[in-house]
């Protein structure tokens, strides 16, 4: 088995690469005694084995133990192509939950801290040119409530809305040589105002009178060809793609600007020369796409846009949080879209960097967001802060991204209707994250309890069982209008927390529905429950016209793609089949329609 093989960066893309997924020794360490014993020391031998990236708790690792061993260490060995010689090799982790130490040929090479973003090391010092060796150590604590870990349940077994714990290398490990002088970071900046791109880029090493040649291309068309002269490690450039020629704009015509509908995306490819020397060669792409707020509504590309969302938890269930394969991530987006969703807001995970190029690729809006610490502790700030900018660092350039939700329904602030303290933590992620990512819409709180927000979020999951016709009366006439959303208690709480207000912001329903129905014969639960597919269809069809119903709602995120583990309130079973006709649910999203004046 070799695990998952495809380029695990495609929007940073060097053709040179080595996998190193696959079959790794493992050992558990309940007694915690590796590092004293040096297990990372060459000649040692792990008694498992494990398929690399999966964690050990699900069955593609081959080992499948759901019990807590907190401490887990990996072992491979593997050879460097010799022609890597005289470059510098760096050793890439996509992510390992939690805590990660890193040896080479005997030697600790660095650690990282948090489960959901990728860190990498300088390896060359360290490598024999013969057979090399890395170890990892992990240690992912499983009752430890100020780690950030969404959905990941710290009793051992999951319940209600909490699922199977993913410890370790959940996505691939991987080998890269560079030269001394590289490219080390671009950033892309949109302005579909001007027709222009700006372009932020880093480089490692003396990078002093290089030469960056940038070349920019529209479906094959050579769009730009210049050559920068480099003096320091940071340059900023600005392009012009959209000259004046309005049809490229997208605001008469499908033009070039990215959306669900038209995707478009724009080639981008940077070689760097020092002494006449290629030196690093790099593929990029980008999206012209602005998103921002105006008179109470979200807008695309300077056009009112209704986002048709839908809750993505992004588990599997024989790869827990990792996707068995590269076209596992592409067909849940595939799927969705069949459905007539135009987005998803990725639930309580950072998805792997496959997942949002394929959201960039196929036309599909994503809500990024983390995984939350349930409990609330200067431990728990710093760690979350720590995360968030590892994620925006990683996650900037997709033009899918249109919004950040750091905190979900009071996970890690559940005192923020009057605390201060939690309240200046929210307060404190909307900036930052604003601080770090000046072009998308950051929303505080989602669910309830909000501070300061781009949108106003509300999670209502009371539209009552299909008989319970005074129940969904209700529900109807709590999301009518702004005054109505307002003065509701998603779970008995309040939309904004003590001292905060509405202040314009688009009103959006981000989570609700969750109509359980249950194929097979297992165990689980939903919000509410129907047992045929015909009621499924109906169901789904009487609470999404209650949503449409709304004079106020700009939008909607429905609950959920897939069922996982023990709920069943998916639109698609575990392992991705329909329950029922997708054309069915896609006509009833297609009931709203862009005509649609809202208030």
């Amino acid at each position: 088995m070799a695990g998952r093989t495809e380029y695990p960066r495609p929007q940073f893309v060097r053709e040179e690469w080595q996998n190193l997924n696959g079959t790794w020794q493992f050992e558990f360490d309940d007694n915690n005694v590796g590092a004293a014993e040096k297990w990372f020391e060459t000649g040692r031998e792990f008694s498992r084995k494990i398929e690399v990236p999966y964690a050990y708790q699900s069955p593609l690792s081959g080992i499948h133990d759901a019990a807590f061993h907190d401490w887990v260490w990996y072992k491979r060995n593997f050879n460097v192509n010799p022609a890597w010689k005289g470059k510098r090799v760096w050793l890439h982790f996509g992510a390992v939950d939690y805590r990660a130490w890193v040896y080479v040929n005997g030697k600790y090479v660095g650690m990282h801290e948090g489960g959901h973003t990728p860190f990498q090391f300088d390896i060359t010092d360290e490598l024999t040119w013969q057979e090399e060796q890395v170890v990892v150590r992990v240690e992912d604590p499983s009752t430890d409530e100020t780690i950030p870990r969404g959905k990941q349940f710290w009793v051992e077994k999951s319940a209600g809305i909490w699922y199977t714990r993913t410890t370790g290398i959940w996505q691939t490990v991987w080998l890269e040589p560079v030269d001394a002088v590289h490219l080390e970071k671009v950033r892309f900046f949109p302005d579909i105002d001007r027709g222009d791109i700006a372009i932020e880029f880093e480089f490692a090493g003396n990078a002093a009178r290089s030469e960056l040649d940038v070349e920019i291309s529209f479906q094959g068309r050579s769009l730009v060809k210049d050559r920068i002269t480099v003096h320091e490690r940071y340059v900023k450039r600005s392009f012009n793609l959209f000259g004046h020629e309005i049809f490229r704009t997208g605001f008469h015509h499908e033009g070039w600007t990215w959306t669900p509908e038209n995707p478009n995306l724009f080639d981008a490819a940077f070689t760097l020369r020092q002494n006449g020397r290629t030196v690093d060669s790099v593929r990029s792409y980008f999206g012209m796409r602005k998103v921002h707020i105006e008179n109470g509504m979200v807008y695309l590309n300077n056009k009112p846009y209704y986002q048709k969302l839908v809750l993505d938890q992004g588990y599997w269930p024989d790869g827990l949080l990792t996707a068995p394969a590269d076209e596992d991530l592409r067909k849940d987006i595939e799927l969705a879209k069949a459905m007539g969703f135009n987005g998803c807001r990725k639930h309580q995970k950072v998805e792997d960097p496959r997942f949002l190029y394929w959201a960039d690729k196929l036309g599909f809006i994503v809500w990024g967001e983390c995984a939350s610490s349930p409990s609330f502790s200067n431990n728990a700030v710093a760690r979350l802060t720590k995360e968030w900018i590892e994620i925006v660092e990683r996650d900037f350039n997709h033009p899918s991204i249109l919004v950040w939700v750091p905190l979900n329904e009071s996970w890690g602030i559940p005192h923020v209707r009057s605390d201060s303290r939690q309240q200046h933590h929210s307060l404190a992620m909307y900036s930052l994250i604003h601080s770090l990512d000046p072009t998308r819409l950051v929303v505080s709180n989602d669910g309830w309890e909000l501070t300061r927000s781009d949108i106003c979020a509300v999670h209502n999951y009371n539209h009552g069982m299909p008989d319970e016709t005074a129940k969904y009366e209700e529900f109807k006439r709590s999301i009518a209008t702004r005054e109505q959303i307002l003065q509701s208690k998603p779970a008995l709480r309040g939309v904004y927390a003590n001292g905060f207000s509405h202040q314009g912001e688009p009103i959006l329903l981000t989570e609700f529905g969750g109509i359980a129905y249950k194929i097979g014969s297992e165990a689980g639960w939903g919000y509410t429950s129907v047992s045929t597919e015909e009621d499924f269809i109906k169901e789904y069809r009487r609470v999404l016209e209650a949503v449409y119903a709304s004079g106020i709602l700009h939008g909607f995120c429905y609950t959920q793609l897939t069922d996982v583990e023990q709920e069943v309130n998916g639109l698609l079973t575990y392992d991705r089949k329909p329950k029922c006709d997708l054309e069915a649910i896609r006509q009833i999203n297609a009931m709203w329609h862009p005509s649609v004046i809202r208030e």
